[in-house]
């Protein structure tokens, strides 16, 4: 018979198992890098990849079990926080090596006469490429997945659609999100509207850092002043939480810094084997470092996140996405010229070229859409799909267009993402006003009492 005491393990429970096997998969990139070892650069890029994945589900398991003793919600702005960890190690390497460069070349950040790409710009290329797979795939991801859960039938307990999403015949399905989630979306708004400030400048300065890192820890603030409420944890995390509270936090925090010590040894190669393999099969390295480095560090976040819209927890699935969005605009990009200059030596900030403007317009413009599309805080599957269709589209056609034609084509792109949010926002103003007033000035207690 199953047992559900605290500090006991049910039986069945495969989560020791599920631990176990996540620091198994690390095992062969810990031992490539403290043995100094090297087998050939993707084979390298791709042990070193997927340590990072296993030492990001540890996180997740870590930082969900630690909701059992904080707020609501801290512990989503914690999750969050924790699950895009890999996201900002790997982007630290980038930034640090670009910094280097700075110190050694200058602006340019390479040698005269180097047609390699500047790594000033892969430290851009990452985190640009992180926050649109975070939205254009994650956000869709969870409403997609439970509209095809319901269709198989997955509504029970009376709950048309469970928590969070609604459907009814002939009308798409719905995820609504919380009024307390009006706070992480105002801050991810007032975020976005300054982002898009940073495409006309030439770097990212030290008073982009005071600004954005700004919004974050008033964020956090806020956040804090949710009061608790008791998670609704599975699988590993769920095995951590019920323990006995001196044996559960010794698990969550040993857990993390498992994870922290794969993620700090194993960052760095990851990020150097990704630009060897692009050099040595002759792809983009541009396009290694922004699209398949954001996957290894964003892909058990957005698994997690699939899970729960599975299990039609929508409202907690894409709770923690927005989060995660919040954190990655604020405080990454608002941490990366703090890294710069001391790699650099230097107070200027990080350089900002032709074509990393045009993606930090894009991101930008694409991040300012999905708020939009959340404004009355909820989204359908059309929603949900036009973000997804935008995301493959550029991406298709950045794969496909000639290098003459991309630029346009982000411009285009950035120009239909802007135009449809102020389109939704003119016409959802009231909604607009609302969700300002509620993410800014209405105490907590009644945002929570109104859910």
């Amino acid at each position: 018979m199953a047992t559900t005491s605290a500090g006991t393990t049910r039986r069945g429970d495969r989560s020791p198992l599920l631990v176990a096997l996540a620091v198994g998969v690390a095992l062969p990139g810990l031992v490539l890098r403290l043995g100094g070892l090297h087998l050939s650069p993707p084979i390298d890029a791709l042990l070193f990849g997927v340590a990072i994945i296993g030492a990001a589900f540890l996180l997740s398991w870590a930082a969900e079990a630690a909701q059992v003793d904080i707020s609501a919600g801290l512990a989503i702005a914690l999750l969050a926080l924790v699950a895009v960890l890999p996201e900002y190690a790997v982007d630290f390497v980038f930034t640090i090596q670009g910094g280097n460069a700075y110190a050694q070349y200058g602006p340019t950040c390479l040698p005269p006469g180097s047609t390699e790409q500047s790594p000033c710009g892969l430290a851009l290329a990452n985190m640009t490429g992180a926050n649109r797979i975070l939205v254009g795939v994650g956000w869709a991801l969870v409403v997609l997945l439970a509209a095809i859960r319901l269709r198989r039938g997955g509504a029970d307990a009376g709950a048309p659609g469970g928590a969070g999403t609604s459907h009814q015949p002939g009308r798409p399905t719905t995820v609504t999100l919380l009024r307390t989630d009006s706070v992480p979306l105002v801050f991810l708004l007032l975020a976005t509207v300054y982002s898009l400030t940073l495409p006309l400048r030439t770097s990212i300065t030290l008073v982009d850092t005071v600004v954005l890192v700004g919004i974050f820890v008033l964020y956090s603030i806020r956040v804090a002043k949710a009061p608790a409420e008791d998670p609704d944890l599975i699988g590993p995390s769920a095995w951590v939480g019920r323990m006995e509270a001196p044996r559960r936090r010794t698990g969550y925090i040993g857990l993390f810094v498992v994870a922290a010590v794969i993620i700090v040894l194993c960052a760095e190669p990851f990020a150097e084997s990704l630009v060897e393999t692009g050099t040595e099969l002759g792809i983009s390295q541009f396009f290694l470092v922004q699209w398949l480095a954001p996957l290894a560090s964003e892909a058990p976040e957005l698994l997690v996140a699939g899970l729960y819209a599975w299990r039609l927890k929508t409202t907690d699935a894409l709770a923690t996405l927005v989060s995660s969005k919040v954190n990655q605009w604020s405080l990454l990009v608002g941490t990366l010229p703090i890294v710069f200059a001391l790699s650099a030596g230097s107070l200027n900030g990080l350089p900002v070229d032709a074509m990393q403007r045009e993606e930090l317009l894009i991101t930008a413009a694409q991040s300012l859409f999905a708020v939009a599309l959340l404004v009355t805080l909820s989204i359908n599957v059309v929603g949900a799909l036009s973000l997804l269709v935008l995301f493959v589209g550029q991406f298709v056609l950045a794969a496909t267009l000639p290098a003459p034609l991309q630029e346009l084509e982000l411009l285009i792109l950035s120009g239909v993402y802007v135009g449809a949010a102020i389109v939704l926002f003119l016409r959802k103003r009231h909604d607009l006003v609302r969700l300002l007033r509620d993410g800014l000035r209405t105490p907590y207690a009644e945002l929570v009492d109104a859910k």
